[in-house]
């Protein structure tokens, strides 16, 4: 009897645990998401990713599979009518061997699949690191770590303007610009 009670307050303890964490990170990206406007950034996070010190940034833990936040993330981005993203990845992503980081293939062929229809960017790490650094002066970064545990994996968000894309924005700089 003692080994059933046992084991029941560890199934009680551990979906206690388990749901609000879960619960947590999709209700503070469905809150965020609506604040956040073009220049904000949203990272969905490998577990080694460090917890930045910059005012700006909000680090949350999810607990969760970064495709699975990833696929949420993106699915509450595509619900809003204001902001859309534009992807980056980390350049190292692409030369990144299975001899090196076993399961890294299988990962760029599922983020392949998610993201083919999204405008997409790699640049090298540090320099994406260096973009956070310098908007989160600014605006505000919300990162969320993941339970990933391979290199270079982390998805960087930049967001847009929905509705004001940007060739109409240049236009306009231009119409303005002849005013002088």
């Amino acid at each position: 009897m003692k080994r059933r009670t046992t084991w029941l307050w560890f199934l009680i303890a551990t979906c206690s645990f388990a749901a609000p964490q879960d619960a947590g990170w999709k209700k503070t990206v469905t809150e965020t998401i609506p604040l956040y406007g073009h220049r904000n950034w949203i990272v969905i996070a490998d577990s080694a990713y460090p917890d930045q010190s910059a005012a700006g940034i909000e680090t949350i833990v999810s607990g969760a599979d970064q495709i699975e936040v990833l696929k949420f993330v993106l699915a509450k981005l595509v619900q809003s009518p204001h902001v859309s993203p534009t992807v980056y990845t980390d350049r190292e992503l692409n030369y990144l061997d299975d001899k090196d980081a076993p399961g890294i293939s299988a990962y760029r062929d599922q983020l392949a699949t998610l993201l083919k229809d999204r405008h997409t960017q790699t640049l090298p790490h540090e320099q994406i690191i260096a973009k956070l650094d310098q908007v989160s002066r600014a605006f505000h970064v919300l990162i969320v770590k993941t339970t990933l545990a391979l290199p270079y994996t982390s998805v960087f968000m930049q967001l847009d303007c929905a509705y004001w894309p940007s060739d109409a924005e240049k236009r306009l700089r231009e119409r303005m610009g002849s005013e002088k």
